[in-house]
């Protein structure tokens, strides 16, 4: 396959389509592979486009079971653009948009079916740079979303608690895609697109604790660590340290 710089980038409201969707494609049939083999998927990705896999993946795998599936998409943005609303033509800005049946079909419809996950068992927690067109699907669509401000004035506790809550009504347990520009640049610079005002170290780590606590997580990710433009791989240290306190590791 040709590197991205060789390549058109095609739909210029949906650059390099049949390339992600090829990938997203192949990487679900992977993480169905490894729940069937009784292990947890734990995806280091780099751009938020990966997401659509890794829920596609898990989904089938509990719809087989007749069973649903809830997402917690920690994150600065709400990756819900489609082609019709996308400012850039970025499918990283579409990869939550797929997993709740709108977007383009190559990516919505992987393994035949849509959406993935419903609207109502998906948190958005983090929250500080959305879209126009965003904000409009977000709420017609009816994705829970516990914005920055929301963390400041209630603390990430108990804006936790509601998300499990949300993601684990009436399903098998929730998936956990965690962009590590959620996180102030401060403590994660070596991402794609930072934006300040982010989650404090502290913050992240008790979000991914609490989310250990409950034992319903159904596979993790954590995305946009990019080792470029890391300053001493702050970033991806730091998203080494978050996956193992998803997996549960303890102060004590």
């Amino acid at each position: 396959m040709a590197i991205a710089e060789a390549s058109k980038p095609g739909d210029p409201k949906a650059k390099y389509l049949p390339q992600v969707a090829d990938s997203c494609r192949k990487h679900a049939v992977w993480i169905e592979g490894i729940l069937r083999g009784g292990s947890l998927p734990i995806v280091l990705g780099g751009d938020h486009s990966i997401a659509v896999g890794t829920v596609a993946g898990v989904s089938n795998f509990y719809r087989r079971k007749k069973k649903k599936i809830g997402l917690i998409w920690i994150d600065a943005h709400a990756d819900i653009n489609t082609p019709e609303t996308t400012p850039s033509g970025n499918i990283h800005g579409m990869p939550m948009a797929c997993c709740i049946g709108l977007g383009p079909p190559e990516l919505s419809n992987i393994f035949g079916y849509a959406p993935k996950v419903a609207p109502a068992n998906v948190v958005l927690v983090g929250a500080r740079d959305l879209d126009a067109g965003e904000k409009i699907t977000l709420k017609e669509q009816g994705v829970v979303v516990e914005t920055m401000r929301d963390i400041d004035e209630r603390g990430m506790r108990a804006v936790m608690k509601d998300a499990i809550a949300a993601a684990s009504h009436g399903t098998a347990g929730f998936c956990v895609s965690f962009d590590m520009d959620s996180v102030d640049p401060a403590f994660a610079p070596g991402v794609g697109t930072p934006v300040p005002g982010g989650l404090s170290y502290r913050e992240a780590h008790l979000a991914m604790e609490i989310i250990a606590d409950t034992g319903r997580m159904l596979s993790l990710e954590i995305v946009e660590v990019n080792p470029v433009i890391d300053s001493q791989n702050q970033t991806a240290n730091l998203g080494v340290e978050l996956a193992l306190s998803a997996l549960g590791k303890k102060i004590l």
